[in-house]
């Protein structure tokens, strides 16, 4: 069985980490996002794995030679020279998803949930349709496309972007099982599933969808990115609760990565992950943060509510919260106050920012 997945184009919304390196590559709860993905189809037995990308090209490639081996599963790009939406990939990879004759998986990149694939590969064999989308219930569905369905049987009778009254609170989760039939319809050139392809199966009443009951966000901006991942580590809690961090500093879901250093007096949670190879000094008090890969936290310092890049410094009594986002290699002197700023790669910050800015 073959999937494909949408990894699409710059990133912007999660820059500036995208502006070191391609956003599903960019470390969710340490590892990849797209990872998270490529393991989930291959325990339900998916062989190959297709990318479709638009950027960085080159950067992917060395990623799918070094977990092309680990997982033991086949993982292949197909190269946009143009981006071609949703549903254009598909058209460009036809040739190798029409090489198996069973339907295959589709996922966007940027998603994280429970990844009930088996399942919908079950759900998609019993109702026999052509399509088969995963939905999900969300408090605020005028942000999205709303699913309208017969609640007996899951076909979909129409789609509805972005409703300003409210029709429905189920919407698409990104996650597809398709018919090789589905092909026919898609032309090669810029197409889009949601607007045009999947609106034109459901008229022939040949796409049915399967509500979610496990956790489920789109985190391909930083405020969803730490949202999803305090929804992630509850789900491990959960799931391989051996997985997380315990002891007297850690409060709540904490994950820790290989090689982190933990100095005395330090509190630790809830909703933090902490990269392979950071140093963490005394008295540090880190809650709902993401460091990755790298980070050096010097003592007394406070970062809440942000995300911190690669190989970056947080000096000495320094508080860093309300959305900050610094990219690769920032390095913040010693009492700085960050507010909710947005630093981009390779900066020295040498002032306070009281107020949400973006430091070029």
């Amino acid at each position: 069985m073959k999937a494909v997945i949408l990894v699409g184009g710059f990133g912007t919304r999660l820059r500036p980490l995208t502006l070191s390196m391609p956003k599903p590559l960019v470390q969710f709860a340490n590892k990849p996002m797209v990872l998270h993905q490529i393991e989930a189809l291959k325990a339900v037995g998916v062989t190959e794995v297709i990318l479709a990308v638009n950027y960085q090209p080159q950067i992917m490639s060395s990623f799918l030679e070094e977990y092309e081996t680990k997982l033991g599963i086949k993982i292949t790009c197909s190269q946009e020279n143009e981006p071609l939406g949703t549903a254009g990939p598909l058209a460009l990879a036809r040739e190798k998803l029409l090489q198996s004759h069973g339907p295959f998986f589709v996922l966007n990149s940027d998603i994280t949930c429970e990844y009930p694939l088996k399942e919908m590969l079950e759900f998609h064999k019993t109702h026999g349709g052509q399509a088969s989308i995963l939905v999900t219930k969300v408090d605020e569905p005028s942000r999205y496309g709303v699913v309208l369905l017969d609640e007996d049987t899951g076909r979909v009778k129409k789609f509805v972007e972005k409703p300003v009254a409210f029709v429905g609170n189920k919407i698409n989760a990104g996650i597809y099982v398709l018919n090789p039939s589905v092909l026919e319809r898609i032309p090669l050139k810029p197409t889009s599933l949601e607007q045009q392809v999947f609106p034109s199966v459901a008229d022939e009443g040949q796409l049915y969808a399967m509500v979610s009951s496990g956790f489920w966000k789109d985190i391909g901006q930083p405020k969803d990115y730490l949202a999803g991942l305090r929804l992630y580590l509850d789900y491990m809690r959960r799931s391989c609760p051996s997985k997380l961090s315990a002891g007297p500093n850690i409060i709540g879901n904490v994950l820790i990565g290989d090689g982190a250093n933990i100095g005395e007096g330090c509190v630790i949670g809830p909703d933090v992950v902490i990269g392979p190879g950071c140093v963490i000094e005394s008295g540090v008090r880190l809650s709902s943060c993401t460091l990755m890969k790298g980070v050096r936290v010097k003592s007394s310092a406070h970062i809440t509510a942000s995300i911190i890049g690669w190989h970056s410094t947080i000096g000495q009594s320094v508080h860093v919260n309300s959305m900050a986002v610094l990219g690769e290699d920032v390095h913040v002197r010693d009492t700085m106050f960050l507010n909710g700023v947005v630093v981009l790669p390779h900066k020295e910050i040498k002032s306070h920012f009281m107020k949400p800015e973006v430091l070029m």
